[in-house]
């Protein structure tokens, strides 16, 4: 009976961790688990200073790996708070070939048209001029 109670336990805590959008994000956003682990390798490091044997305080004022150390974990923590605030970035499609693709047939099909209208021109008066001729016809 206790088996079936930690199985069922287990699966809501599964489910439950699959609905909290927090955690979804840290699953799908890469940058944000890299900041995440350098807060904490930071953190783990300082930690590491402090735990040396000299009083915190004096290792707080004195040691500047330290206090460099401890500033750049607060940095990433702060990093990965606005992060976590921020909606995710969507990256905007571009289109790709289907877009290149549609971009060529329209201009296959316009270039010849917009030749072809502007090729022979009727200007007032009758006179007419064809592209690529030096010479323009007159009301004769």
């Amino acid at each position: 009976m206790a088996a079936k109670d930690r199985i069922s336990r287990a699966g809501e805590a599964a489910r439950a961790a699959q609905r909290n959008r927090y955690l979804q994000r840290l699953v799908e956003d890469e940058e944000l688990r890299a900041t995440l682990m350098t807060a904490y390798g930071a953190a783990r490091n300082a930690y590491g200073r402090m735990s040396n044997g000299k009083p915190a305080t004096r290792a707080l004022f004195e040691d500047r790996k330290l206090q460099r150390e401890l500033r750049e974990a607060a940095s990433a923590l702060r990093d990965a708070s606005s992060a976590l605030r921020e909606p995710p970035k969507r990256h905007r499609r571009r289109g790709g070939v289907g877009r290149t693709l549609l971009l060529l047939t329209v201009a296959g099909v316009l270039v010849p048209a917009v030749v072809k209208v502007m090729s022979v021109r009727t200007l007032p008066r009758g006179l007419k001029i064809r592209v690529g001729e030096k010479v323009a016809k007159s009301l004769a």
